[in-house]
């Protein structure tokens, strides 16, 4: 059975989609740390980021920076942190976190709570500066 977030690259779970290519899908966070989390997935589900082939993990990693240049662009911020935990769900992924002080990327603090209208005119703008 698929996990979340093979669903959600799927579309069976709607997302605020930044991108996607044909391995890769790039989504906000529902429940974010600061304004712009956003996700970064394989289309297949890896558990555990350090089984994928080199291939795929560096195509990954160079995703993923496209990503989050498009971020560091759209929402002001110093720096995109970037967090690879993979306990949470079993699929892995990068978080893409922006950046103003050390405790954004802290994941022991609450997460805020970003409107619907909110998320989708970040994922926009994010989109925008893509290249």
């Amino acid at each position: 059975m698929a996990g979340i977030f093979a669903k959600i690259a799927s579309g069976e779970i709607t997302s605020h989609k930044i991108a996607e290519d044909e391995n890769f899908f790039a989504f906000l966070d529902i429940n974010p740390l600061v304004k712009g989390h956003t996700l970064v997935i394989p289309k297949i589900e890896i558990d555990y980021i350090f089984d994928m082939d080199d291939k795929l993990y560096t195509d990954f990693q160079l995703f993923a920076k496209r990503i989050a240049k498009a971020i560091k662009k759209a929402v002001p911020c110093k720096r995109i942190g970037v967090a690879i935990i993979g306990l949470e769900v079993p699929h892995a992924h990068i978080h893409l976190v922006p950046l103003n002080k050390m405790d954004d990327i802290n994941f022991s603090r609450s997460k805020i709570t970003i409107s619907e209208t909110e998320l989708r005119e970040i994922a926009d703008q994010i989109k925008s500066y893509l290249e």
